[in-house]
């Protein structure tokens, strides 16, 4: 993989909104931004394995969100 793919802040899919993602983990709450597809396939793996405390999608504007840091592992099954 080269650097410019792992300094990639893009969506992996541009033509799809971004929801705000919402990630609790021992307490922390963190913010970030997924294309669709990625938020929902990282919403059902924690569903199935619970890895972490709570995931919530927050209503609004996901500017000046970071990117899920895992958002292309979640790019479908």
């Amino acid at each position: 993989m080269s650097a410019d793919r792992i300094a990639d802040h893009s969506s992996p899919h541009p033509e799809e909104p971004d929801l705000h993602l919402r990630v609790t983990l021992r307490g922390e709450s963190l913010d970030f931004a997924a294309c669709l597809t990625a938020a929902l396939f990282f919403l059902e793996e924690q569903r199935q394995r619970g890895f972490i405390d709570a995931v919530a999608v927050i209503p609004g504007d996901t500017t000046g969100l970071r990117r899920l840091p895992t958002e292309r592992l979640y790019d479908g099954p």
